[in-house]
């Protein structure tokens, strides 16, 4: 299945780069490299936004992440850009994969092949979240 956005056909598992980040010396490590602790603070919030407009509700919550497979440091100055695609919708789930890339080489930084978002009602339980497929928000909007 092909979805459409800004009238061309992309295939479900194509990765999209929202969010760029600028290494600045405050996400350093002793090494002078981007701190793993901080790249992974910046995908779990962009992984949530993406889950959040996903399923059209402020409440998700991070359940599972899979293995992180750093590949690349990123020193002071590169510019990173995380992509984030949606896999599976579960009842309650949404299941993500994550790859980031140094924006100006295009060099893989890390790949993060299962991440997953639950749906929670505003107690916190998992509540169902009736979606099955990636929509866009422009979309959404022409449908109103």
């Amino acid at each position: 299945m092909c979805y459409r956005r800004f009238g061309q056909y992309m295939e479900p598992s194509e990765m999209r780069f929202h969010t760029r980040k600028w290494v600045k010396p405050e996400d350093l490590n002793p090494n002078q490299t981007l701190f793993g602790g901080r790249l992974l603070q910046w995908i779990d919030e962009e992984a949530a936004l993406y889950a959040i407009i996903q399923l059209e509700n402020p409440h998700v919550v991070t359940k599972f992440i899979s293995e992180i497979n750093f590949i690349t440091a990123p020193r002071q100055g590169d510019i990173i850009e995380i992509g984030i695609v949606a896999t599976h919708f579960g009842t309650t789930s949404l299941t993500m994969r994550c790859e980031v890339r140094n924006k100006l080489t295009r060099e893989s930084i890390l790949t993060i092949d299962k991440m997953v978002f639950v749906n929670v009602d505003i107690n916190g339980k998992p509540a169902p979240h009736g979606k099955t497929q990636i929509t866009y928000v422009e979309d959404r909007r022409k449908k109103s």
